[in-house]
């Protein structure tokens, strides 16, 4: 009895389930309409593949419910699954189509470029009597950064400098440490100087009111501008628009090369950018060109158009207005930066000639925009008020595209499709959401408007400007 019992009780489960499987395998057979049996999915191959899934469930019943349950369950995951493959490869190929745009394209070494047949090479540059231009590499760099310095030195030093030996000279607002300098220098066979910022050229000056600086700092985060809260990226972006030149150790300077930590350049250098900016009379040369945020600048361009108004001489004949003033491309930013496209150059790598900012016209205008405010209750940057400047009192020849330096500062890169260049894909300026930063479109139709109105243009601008015409407005 109690064997016969717990027999009972350890099959019960079993016989319970073969019931239930005989019960619903004794229902009739029906048409299932997948619409109704499956609402969420709005694909209509997966009604058909559910429709065949139900009713080749029921035929096979004849071979026993188990069959057909798990034929039914196999095809409804077979229909998931394929389901999600199709829209998968349909987004993937919805992305490519929409960043296959040659817009997206316009670094140094893209497929426009590429279908131009241009050379990335430069100019060929003289040697000056001297053999060596009046020129030094700089960095504004704080002594816990000594680790991403190093590597951007070593870079460098091994792709073009070990062949010029030009000097270094590092800005801090502190003192280098003895580390810092011994190891800086062990990089580089050149000679390396170390300066230190005078307070009165770092700390925020005594016209920016308290309360309106926190006013406006609050109000950039909201915005979600980077760096908003942080005082000293302020000073830095001050100090980097209207001081760095103004050191005595760069007195007897005419060119500088701004290197930053943790950088990367990708080419072999094989001629001196400094001799090449001077034999072609060059104020200002950059590899990357982008938008910036319109909220860390909005009030900019109002302030700057204030100033030209009261210096309208000063606006160059072969100015790059048009760059400066796109609405075409994303006029989402021109609107919101109130008439500023918000196109800069990246100053993280910028060769200029100090005596630009050193001028009259630059001068005035940073201590006008000084007065303002503006660095501190807005997020001006160097880049985009160098660039401004530059777009308004430089002309628009003496502005030069390094295409051929590979370099990179994330998320943005310069790779040529040349083979002394190494480690980097040629053809990419960035990758995801940030491909429609690119202001190289705007900058080429400034490049031929200026050189077709005030001449100067090379067969190589001129295919540029053939070619480009073509291009579309970003969508």
């Amino acid at each position: 009895m109690c064997r016969d019992s717990a027999e009972t009780r350890g099959h019960a489960p079993l016989q319970s389930n073969l019931l239930e499987l005989r019960q619903r395998a004794s229902i009739p057979r029906r048409i299932i309409d997948p619409r109704i049996a499956h609402p969420v999915s709005p694909f209509f191959p997966s009604y058909i593949i559910f429709y065949l899934a139900d009713n080749l469930a029921g035929e096979s019943r004849k071979n026993g419910p188990l069959d057909a349950i798990m034929i039914s369950n196999r095809l409804r995951k077979w229909a998931r699954n394929a389901v999600v493959g199709v829209f998968s490869v349909l987004l993937l190929w919805t992305t490519y189509k929409h960043y296959n745009y040659d817009q997206y394209y316009l670094s140094s070494g893209d497929r426009a470029l590429n279908r131009m047949n241009l050379t990335q090479f430069e100019l060929p540059t003289s040697n000056l009597t001297t053999g060596r231009a009046n020129a030094t590499l700089i960095s504004l760099v704080r002594n816990e950064e000594l680790g991403g310095i190093i590597r951007s030195m070593r870079q460098l030093e091994m792709s073009w400098n070990n062949k010029y030996n030009y000097p270094w000279i590092f800005f801090n607002d502190v003192p280098f440490t003895e580390e810092f300098k011994k190891r800086t220098q062990a990089e580089t066979k050149a000679q390396c100087h170390y300066a230190l910022i005078p307070k009165e050229h770092w700390e925020i000056p005594e016209w920016i009111d308290d309360d309106q600086l926190k006013q406006g700092i609050a109000e950039q985060k909201k915005k979600g501008i980077k760096y908003a809260s942080s005082i000293s990226y302020h000073q830095m972006c001050r100090w980097n628009s209207g001081f760095f030149y103004k050191h005595p150790i760069l007195d007897n300077y005419k060119y500088y090369w701004r290197v930053e930590p943790d950088i990367k350049y990708f080419c072999d250098i094989d001629y001196d950018l400094f001799q090449f900016m001077a034999d072609h009379n060059k104020v200002y040369g950059f590899t990357i060109n982008i938008f910036d945020d319109p909220f860390s600048v909005k009030s900019l361009w109002p302030t700057s158009m204030a100033f030209l108004k009261s210096h309208p001489d000063y606006l160059s004949t072969d100015n790059s207005m048009t760059w400066l003033t796109d609405d075409t491309l994303r006029p989402d930013k021109t609107l919101s930066a109130n008439g500023y496209s918000t196109c800069h150059f990246w100053s993280n790598f910028e060769i200029a000639d100090l005596d630009f900012w050193r001028g009259e016209k630059y001068q005035k205008y940073f201590d006008h925009l000084d007065q303002s405010g503006g660095f501190f209750y807005e997020r001006w940057g160097d880049a985009p008020v160098h660039s401004v400047a530059l777009g308004l009192f430089a002309d628009n020849s003496q502005i030069h595209w390094f295409r051929d330096i590979g370099y990179e500062h994330p998320p943005y890169s310069n790779c040529p499709d040349l083979p002394n260049c190494q480690n980097c894909k040629p053809n990419v300026f960035a990758s995801g959401r940030v491909l429609k930063e690119d202001c190289r479109v705007t900058w080429f139709k400034q490049v031929c408007e200026s050189r077709t109105q005030h001449g100067g243009m090379s067969p190589e601008e001129n295919e540029i400007c053939r070619q480009s015409a073509n291009f579309s407005s970003i969508i």
